[in-house]
């Protein structure tokens, strides 16, 4: 279980490297899902059986499928790839390089004040549908509510 927690990090870390580094949106998109899939793996063994299958159809499944039809349908041609690819300038890397090793850092000093065991428990289906649909249910519908404005959005902008 150590060797394939193991590749699946590896995987996860070189998609989603592949995701910043590509010019390609579609192609992006498909390392995306992968990165994603990569992560469902290392949910299942870290023992959390029930994210991990969250993560796969919820993530991998659903929303990238949806966010890959849209950028199908709206394609923005040769102009978007020549601004992608002018992103990809080692200038453009300093502010994100920054902001990325001052979370390092704090990560890493919350890290250090956690004294508890990490272990964890099971969280059963149910708790977490009781919360999702107890709660938590405003915070549900209006994540739905803003993937199908997005939708909508998008289906109007790639009408023209």
């Amino acid at each position: 279980m150590t060797i394939l927690f193991y590749l699946a990090s590896a995987i996860a870390i070189i998609s989603t490297l592949c995701v910043i580094l590509q010019t390609n949106i579609v192609h992006a998109l498909i390392y995306l899902i992968l990165s994603l899939l990569a992560v469902a793996v290392i949910f299942y063994v870290l023992g959390a059986p029930f994210a991990a299958v969250l993560e796969a159809i919820v993530y991998a499944g659903a929303i990238m499928v949806l966010f890959l039809f849209v950028i199908m349908m709206l394609n923005m041609g040769q102009h978007t790839r020549d601004q992608e690819k002018s992103w990809l300038s080692a200038r453009g890397w300093i502010a994100p390089g920054v902001m990325a090793g001052l979370l390092l850092v704090q990560l890493l000093s919350v890290f250090a004040q956690i004294d508890q065991d990490l272990s964890g428990q099971r969280i059963d289906v149910m708790a977490v549908s009781g919360l999702l649909f107890g709660p938590y249910v405003l915070a549900v519908e209006l994540a739905s509510i803003l993937l199908l404005a997005g939708l909508v959005s998008a289906y109007h902008l790639a009408k023209k």
